[in-house]
């Protein structure tokens, strides 16, 4: 099972691309995308990942295309909702592998996409999906975790169900089960909220290990031993290759060497053979019987848009990871990448 590649640089051929399209400022005065569009994300943050990723795309688009765009802060059911009553273009998506991952673990509300959409370009990866432990746990590191549970140890892992946030925990239980079969179900899920609910699961000692973000957790890891929601990283589940491509300084007081210390080799998680990794990729979804010319003037726009180079500094000064794919591109990368995800929730179900 190939985990998908991501391109660490967009290269020559977004340029050649770019100049066969031609001029996406040109197509906004004749494109079939006009009016006032609204831009719906799996998200009822407007302090999260996705609002904030989705406004850096949202507004060089807006610009690119003399558009007046806006990001609504919706939540997924929502979204989809409104994506489905649209289909003139003036209602777009922007959401991450939740919006897959739903559907494999069958969480209500969640259809298979490829079927149901139309799937627009990848944007970027957020690689901060991370897990951690307490800063007094007795676990130095994930390979301790392993062997624990291995060895008949319960360990409580604080997650939000049916997505993101559980595919790591999937990953590894089904590592667990290759490498220490039957024991397995030592490792627990402890099903929780929001960030700040799985957080205080770790502060209350209702969780061993809780999944968490680099983003959102970097802050816990300054703290002194000794504090109660001091936490430190085990695991980031990211490529390598990916955390490379982020700024050397990292974020906050953790570097980039320090958080290349929790991705493989360092830290692997076995699927038999090759290793989970999991990067967290935003894309754009769309309404099955939009207008095809619409995908197309979104797709030359942001070709341009990212052969001018500006957008990808200001997505990684935010910590995120300039990831560009076309529409048709990014349509096949992303059904292969959920098959291979697929395989793995099927294995501990």
């Amino acid at each position: 099972m190939s985990m998908p590649n991501v391109p660490k640089t967009l290269g020559a051929s977004v340029l050649m691309v770019g100049m066969a399209f031609g001029s996406a400022a040109a197509l906004a005065a004749d494109g079939p995308l006009r009016g006032n569009v609204r831009v719906v994300i799996g998200s009822t943050s407007t302090g999260g990942d996705t609002y904030q990723n989705s406004s850096i795309v949202v507004d060089a688009l807006a610009e690119k295309l003399d558009l007046n765009m806006k990001v609504d802060a919706v939540g997924a059911s929502s979204a989809f909702r409104f994506l489905d009553r649209d289909p003139r273009g003036n209602t777009l998506m922007i959401f991450h592998d939740q919006s897959y991952l739903g559907y494999l673990y069958g969480v209500e509300g969640y259809d298979n996409i490829f079927e149901k959409y139309t799937i627009g370009p990848t944007v970027a990866i957020n690689p901060g999906n991370a897990y951690l432990v307490p800063k007094d746990s007795p676990y130095e590191n994930l390979d301790q975790i392993i062997a624990a549970v291995g060895d008949g140890e319960e360990v409580r892992v604080a997650i939000q169900p049916g997505g993101v946030s559980e595919i790591g925990f999937s990953a590894l239980k089904n590592a667990i089960a290759i490498e220490h079969p039957g024991s397995e179900d030592n490792l627990v899920a402890v099903n929780t909220g929001s960030q700040a609910d799985k957080n205080q699961q770790l502060f209350d000692d209702q969780a061993d290990l809780i999944n968490g973000t680099v983003q959102a957790n970097e802050q816990y890891t300054r703290l002194p031993e000794d504090d109660q929601k001091a936490m430190r990283f085990v695991w980031l589940t990211a490529r390598q290759s990916t955390i490379e491509e982020a700024p050397e300084e990292g974020l906050g007081q953790t570097s980039r060497e320090q958080l290349l210390e929790y991705v493989e080799p360092n830290v692997t998680v076995t699927m038999g053979d090759e290793n989970f990794t999991f990067d967290k990729e935003f894309f754009f979804l769309y309404n099955k019987d939009m207008d095809p010319a619409i995908v197309e003037q979104i797709d030359e726009a942001l070709t341009e848009i990212y052969a001018e180079g500006e957008i990808q500094q200001v997505q990684k000064n935010s910590f995120f990871i300039p990831n560009f794919k076309p529409s048709d591109e990014a349509a096949e990368y992303l059904e292969n990448k959920m098959s291979a995800y697929e395989g793995i929730i099927e294995n501990i179900q």
